[in-house]
């Protein structure tokens, strides 16, 4: 759990939270920095080299420019520490896309400062459920276990999405 967060909000623009001695701000990104481009180029990368073709899940660049979607990234100081989506499924339903934690951050709240802002964030728009798709292979089983202690649960695929082996799906009522 986040320790001591929440220190100031400007709706969709930026949270700043502090646990211990790291201080994170999360700001609805562009999309254009130097940093984002190399950890998401990085993020889709490392999908399609661990999933088999045809059950990566992860989008580019381009795709998380599209209207239906908000991308923040979480900073400390000038240091990117990680990222997230929100896409509109429809008028109560959001997607979480593109989760992503610099590696020498992981385990050290960047990721639950992130999901805690986007569940925030699908709450202000009346949103009463978010998806989310993962693997179902070991090398996800950190990210299934991230999403459980954040009240996720299993569920058959949404939107678009088919049965898949190399796939689980999950979603969170709000």
């Amino acid at each position: 759990m986040l320790c001591g967060f929440l220190t100031s909000w400007l709706f969709t623009s930026f949270r700043k939270y502090r646990c211990g001695e790291v201080r994170l701000r999360i700001t609805e990104d562009d999309l254009t920095g130097n940093a984002i481009t190399a950890l998401l180029a990085e993020h889709f990368n490392d999908m399609h080299a661990i999933t088999p073709p045809g059950s990566a899940h992860v989008l580019d660049i381009a795709s998380l420019r599209l209207p239906n979607f908000t991308f923040w990234s979480a900073w400390e100081d000038d240091c990117l520490l990680g990222c997230g989506a929100l896409k509109a499924l429809d008028a109560t339903t959001g997607e979480i896309k593109s989760m992503r934690t610099v590696e020498a951050h992981k385990r050290k709240v960047v990721a639950s400062a992130i999901l805690l802002h986007i569940i925030e964030i699908a709450k202000l728009r009346g949103y009463d459920c978010l998806d989310l798709v993962t693997g179902s292979f070991p090398a996800f089983q950190p990210a299934r276990a991230f999403y459980e202690k954040h009240g996720f649960v299993y569920r058959k695929p949404f939107a678009d999405y088919q049965d898949d082996p190399n796939s689980v799906f999950m979603m969170k009522r709000l």
